[in-house]
């Protein structure tokens, strides 16, 4: 089934890249949710900008190409619109805890039934290399030659506060790992965020670390304190896994409770006569 994703578009990624780990998850992960009975046509994708964003072209998913830290809200407004969709955006970690983090909380507050996969490479890859909001400090890059004076943002431990319900972290080496990830996110009912250490080759090459820190989290924590901490410890060891997953009240159903605007919405005739009653 997976051939049945592949297009025509030539894949410009650099060599290497952990972007193709996360593509090559995601493919996996949708011949999953089939095998669940999700259907590929209930499934929508969006992508913001940057290099993560050209897997929406590499995907044969519908959807809408969105713009720079937007991909979380088109996604919002596509799940409201018709709930019944299973709905994912892509984003950078640039896309997502700088352009987009506002969209980012919002969404984690509200509980939006959103998954987001988050390309976290420490940089802003495309345009060759700037520290982003999850750089290390002392980082090199063009637009801190001489090394990034900031602290990283945790952007777990702030998504958690803001309220997610289903938080985890996947690294793009260990594809089959990740692809239980993200099938696990798609079927939570809620905000899920997966952010994916994704090593850039060029421009902030991490596989060896990750190689040798990262340790997959067997059970998520019991309590929402625990998963603080658990995704707040990463001195010695990178936890990868599950850390929070919980149940509450989800976003569309609070707003329009069993109402679903695309199987409800009136004929063209019947629009037409609400008009004529109003003009």
């Amino acid at each position: 089934m997976t051939k049945d994703l592949d297009t025509n578009a030539e894949k410009t990624w650099c060599p290497g890249c952990g972007n193709f780990g996360i593509l090559n998850a995601f493919k996996k992960a949708i011949n999953k949710l089939e095998n669940k009975g999700i259907k590929q046509d209930n499934i929508i994708i969006s992508s913001g900008i940057g290099c993560h964003g050209k897997i929406f072209d590499y995907v044969g998913l519908s959807g809408l190409y969105s713009i720079h830290g937007r991909s979380m809200a088109t996604v919002q407004g596509i799940k409201i619109g018709n709930p019944k969709l299973k709905v994912i955006a892509f984003a950078g970690d640039g896309d997502a805890y700088g352009e987009g983090i506002a969209h980012m909380i919002f969404a984690a507050k509200r509980n939006a039934d959103i998954t987001i996969i988050v390309h976290n490479n420490g940089a802003y890859a495309l345009t060759t290399g700037q520290f982003s909001p999850t750089s290390k400090k002392g980082f090199k890059g063009p637009s801190r030659p001489e090394g990034n004076i900031e602290d990283p943002i945790n952007p777990l431990s702030l998504l958690l506060e803001a309220g997610a319900s289903f938080v985890a972290r996947g690294f793009s080496a260990k594809m089959d790992h990740l692809s239980d990830l993200i099938v696990e996110a798609v079927m939570h009912e809620g905000f899920s965020v997966i952010d994916v250490l994704q090593p850039s080759v060029v421009f902030n090459n991490t596989y060896k670390l990750y190689n040798e820190i990262t340790e997959i989290v067997q059970k998520p924590a019991k309590s929402f304190d625990e998963a603080v901490k658990l995704v707040k410890d990463m001195k010695e060891r990178m936890p990868i896994g599950v850390f929070y997953n919980v149940k509450k009240p989800v976003f569309h159903k609070e707003l329009m409770g069993d109402w679903n605007p695309v199987q409800n919405k009136m004929s063209r005739n019947e629009r037409l006569k609400k008009i004529e009653e109003f003009v």
